[in-house]
């Protein structure tokens, strides 16, 4: 029924672009205002929504709670992790001590950390930056200490955890998302500067931009309008498992609201804080050894949105996800914070941000039998990563893949064999293949173009 009225509003909507941008914006606040207060309720994990259209805010609020326990209900001015929407902040840093001539842009790391093993290639701080280093994910390695996440570490600590560990691939070849490369490029810039990284961001981003909500997370500091962190487990909500802020570090460790979101944004587009020159350059897609372009630049994603070129990037960390999606052709900015690990946020974000560009959100989607959908349940296994299976489970009529401890999506069928994977960056996809019996044996993940076969355990 929902579904039915959004769009019945949204043809209003469009139907009304001739007659005023007020009239537009009261209908799009109408399409809002139902779509998020039917998905969060007064007592669920919440969230903070902004849009801004060519310079002038046309729709901040919240939904939810922002502590179940106390019975908060959640306001647009609240406080939420960010997530890896930090590595915009770190990118940026980065690309001011370029310019400052102080890092260069294809100087190799081992320029600025010494014992960082060479590994027979040369691995630059653009690699960093664009994600293309091919240095192990540090958030996967098989640690046998199960309270590490919960420690604080220097981050020479955490570096010496994964600095040994082979290179997956040539540093330029391939884009695999790497949380190892933000977290070197904000100890480069401690060693650069001689300044600690949350102490850099302060003095040299926050207060100068205004920035009054946005900080380097300490769970011990008090700060006001922070917003409590939640997961669900089945259908009950629980307080999110405690993270060292040392451990996200200069890939994930901020924190803030909407309104400082949108400041951010502003003073980019203003070249405030880098030239124009070198803004442009962080937007453009990375193009790899073998002439591919990938869908990142430095710091942002660079993703088509159905015809519609776009900017943006999300975060997923312990309690809370966000996401940040600006379209430069339209001029449209939207920003969404979430308290909870089991928010939908890609679904909503892009339905958000395609509403506030005057388009109807399309989520592909197939109906799949039950008996097939049950078929799929099962562990596989990636001959190059066995410490690392996919659990394939079914809850509620609805399929998930994960990895345990680490990540958990649904899958969305767009036939009876292929899923989309939700919530993940760059896109993915799930497909299963069955032997000549009518047995599912393996399934594929494809993303960024990579494909990764893992076979059936059980």
């Amino acid at each position: 029924m929902l579904k039915k009225t959004v769009l019945s509003i949204l043809f209003l909507l469009l139907l009304s672009v001739s007659h005023g941008q007020s009239k537009n914006d009261k209908q799009l606040e109408r399409i809002l205002d139902g779509l998020l207060s039917d998905r969060f309720k007064p007592n669920d994990p919440g969230c903070a929504v902004l849009v801004a259209k060519k310079g002038r805010i046309v729709y901040e609020k919240a939904f939810g709670s922002a502590d179940l326990e106390l019975k908060v209900a959640a306001r647009p001015d609240m406080i939420f992790r960010l997530g890896s929407i930090s590595k915009q902040f770190t990118a940026v840093a980065i690309l001011q001590l370029i310019e400052q001539s102080k890092i260069g842009l294809h100087d190799s790391i081992q320029k600025f950390i010494k014992d960082f093993p060479p590994k027979k290639n040369t691995i630059t701080i653009e690699h960093l930056l664009t994600h293309t280093s091919g240095i192990k994910e540090y958030t996967q390695l098989d640690i046998l200490d199960p309270f590490i996440r919960r420690k604080d570490l220097s981050p020479k600590e955490v570096i010496n955890l994964f600095k040994n560990e082979p290179l997956e691939f040539q540093p330029g070849s391939t884009f695999k998302y790497s949380n190892s490369g933000y977290f070197l490029l904000g100890h480069i810039l401690e060693g650069v500067t001689g300044i600690k990284y949350k102490d850099y961001m302060e003095s040299t981003i926050f207060k100068p931009l205004g920035l009054a909500n946005t900080y380097y997370d300490d769970p011990a500091k008090i700060i006001p309008n922070r917003a409590k962190g939640y997961k669900r487990e089945g259908d009950v909500y629980e307080n999110a498992d405690y993270l060292s802020m040392t451990i996200p570090f200069a890939a994930g460790a901020l924190i803030s609201n909407v309104a400082d979101l949108y400041k951010w944004h502003q003073a980019l587009h203003q070249y405030t804080l880098i030239k124009k020159e070198t803004l442009e350059n962080a937007f453009m897609p990375y193009r790899l050894s073998d002439g591919a372009y990938s869908n990142h630049g430095y710091g942002w994603f660079v993703l088509d949105m159905n015809g519609s070129p776009s900017l943006q990037h999300g975060g997923n960390i312990n309690g809370f996800k966000s996401n940040e999606i600006y379209f430069p052709k339209e001029d449209v900015f939207v920003a969404t914070l979430f308290n909870c690990e089991c928010a939908p946020m890609e679904e909503l974000s892009q339905q958000i941000a395609y509403l506030s560009i005057g388009r109807i959100f399309a989520e592909p989607g197939v109906d799949v039998p039950d008996v097939i959908l049950t078929s799929y349940v099962g562990n596989y296994v990636m001959p190059e990563s066995p410490q690392r299976p996919i659990l394939i489970s079914k809850e509620n009529n609805r399929l998930y893949a994960a990895v345990p401890g680490e990540w958990k999506a649904e899958l969305v069928a767009v036939s009876e064999t292929k899923f989309n994977i939700k919530d993940i960056r760059p896109a993915g996809t799930i497909e299963f293949f069955k032997n000549e019996n009518g047995k599912v044996m393996k399934v594929v993940t494809t993303q960024s173009g990579k494909r990764y076969e893992a076979i059936r355990t059980e």
